[in-house]
């Protein structure tokens, strides 16, 4: 059997396993167990105990939970429902502020939470029933939160540049730092199709009848100012050679967590232990995902597949733009049965050769990928995002809400197009304050 061959039959097998509906940690090492095991026989029991530590040998993991928890404090407390009211007093006056305010706060709540089903729930519980009573429809508001959500896998800090980057082996401070412009430019994107959306409809975009005080404005800010700089100064303390991405995270948390009992008087045990009962729970399903997507990586390169793979691209000549085309496909079709941790972990020790031998930038395609990873949060049948808003708002139907996201869904797919014309939008900014990377 040809190492392609195999490679085919691998995938088939491992959807077949996924498909049963075990955790995805424990079916990605069954079935690179059973390969192995097949390949070698019982040799390959002491591969596995050394490429799991191995892979879980790195510093840099510990990132993980400390941004996970960070974000858990966030979304434990009301900083979501003051955000919203922040951005709602001070856009209160501009055209179409309903819609700007929620997708404004969807994007600080993802910067601050890097969850997007946490941005969904927090923001989603205000914005729609708010939206929905000023005139607007009911699929522009959910569409618009559901796709706003997912906003908090690109906008830094992200889970999913952290994965990629260990995956990869790619600089996370550098992928941070490209998830900036092309986060904003997919916020403008959301923002300017739900105004074109509600003026062509006649919905209501602008409120004369709201008149907020300065003093209203101005009152809710030391609430949510306090979260912002602490984003601010995790950023600046990675790109400004300060601190690890491990320490920094470190210190965020800590951060989150005394802000949460100070701002919001969080302080009793009961009130903290969901903080870390959530994120340890996250964090163990990461980082055991991470564990076993190594073993599977390491029996894919045992067999000859990925190299085979890379190998096999390479002669048959394929255009590059040809080649990023069927990728992103393929990781369309992924999002739309797996969650983004799953697909990265799996496809990127076969995906970065390819990468790096059709030319393309590592940490660009890092942004690339982390958009199709948005798409996926909104496309059925496992489209989170969905679940989260149906949750929110039962009286709105999945088609309802799968309707409003559609055109979101264009905006991304219109983003990754912009991006592939002009990959500085991603690369500009890691290259201006960490230098360019030798080629």
């Amino acid at each position: 059997m040809t190492p392609l061959v195999l490679g085919l039959v691998i995938a088939v097998v491992t959807l077949l396993v996924l498909a049963t509906g075990i955790p995805i940690a424990f079916g990605l090492g069954l079935v690179a167990m059973g390969f192995l095991f097949w390949a070698d026989g019982a040799r390959a029991i002491h591969a596995f105990a050394d490429t799991l530590f191995a892979g879980l040998n790195d510093f840099t993991l510990v990132s993980i939970p400390m941004f996970i928890i960070m974000g858990a404090a966030v979304a434990a407390s009301r900083a979501g429902s003051d955000l919203y009211e922040a951005m709602h007093r001070w856009l209160s006056r501009v055209p179409g502020s309903m819609v700007i305010a929620n997708l404004g706060a969807c994007a600080l709540f993802a910067a601050l939470t890097g969850s997007s089903p946490a941005t969904c729930a927090a923001i989603g519980k205000m914005g729609i029933p708010e939206m929905r009573r000023r005139g607007y429809s009911a699929d522009l508001a959910t569409g618009s939160i559901a796709a706003g959500g997912t906003l908090g896998i690109l906008i830094p800090p992200s889970i999913t540049f952290i994965l990629y980057g260990i995956a990869s082996e790619t600089s996370i401070g550098r992928l941070f730092l490209a998830g900036i412009l092309p986060g904003l430019m997919l916020t403008a994107l959301f923002m300017a199709w739900a105004l074109f959306l509600a003026w062509r409809r006649g919905e209501a975009l602008e409120d004369r009848s709201a008149r907020v005080s300065w003093a209203a404005r101005l009152e809710v800010l030391p609430r949510v100012v306090p979260f912002v700089l602490v984003i601010a100064a995790v950023l600046y303390s990675l790109y400004g050679g300060v601190a690890t991405p491990s320490e920094a995270a470190g210190v965020g948390a800590l951060a989150c967590i005394v802000l949460v009992m100070v701002v919001y008087r969080q302080w009793r045990p009961g009130q903290l232990w969901p903080i870390f009962r959530d994120g340890m729970r996250e964090s163990g399903m990461i980082v055991l995902i991470i564990a076993t997507s190594i073993l599977y990586g390491y029996m894919l390169s045992s067999l000859y597949v990925t190299q085979s793979i890379a190998q096999g691209i390479a002669e048959a000549s394929i255009n590059r733009w040809v080649l990023m085309a069927l990728i992103n496909l393929l990781l369309v079709v992924a999002g739309c049965f797996m969650p983004p941790a799953a697909i990265i972990l799996m496809t990127t020790p076969i995906i970065a050769p390819i990468i790096a031998n059709a030319g393309f930038d590592p940490v660009w395609f890092g942004v690339i990928l982390t958009i199709n990873m948005e798409l996926g949060l909104i496309t059925p049948p496992v489209g989170l995002n969905l679940f989260v808003i149906n949750g929110i708002v039962p009286d709105v139907k999945l088609p309802t809400i799968l309707k409003g996201a559609l055109p979101f869904m264009g905006c991304m797919v219109v983003a990754i197009l912009i991006l592939c014309v002009f990959p500085e939008i991603a690369t500009w900014l890691p290259d201006a304050l960490m230098g360019p990377v030798p080629r």
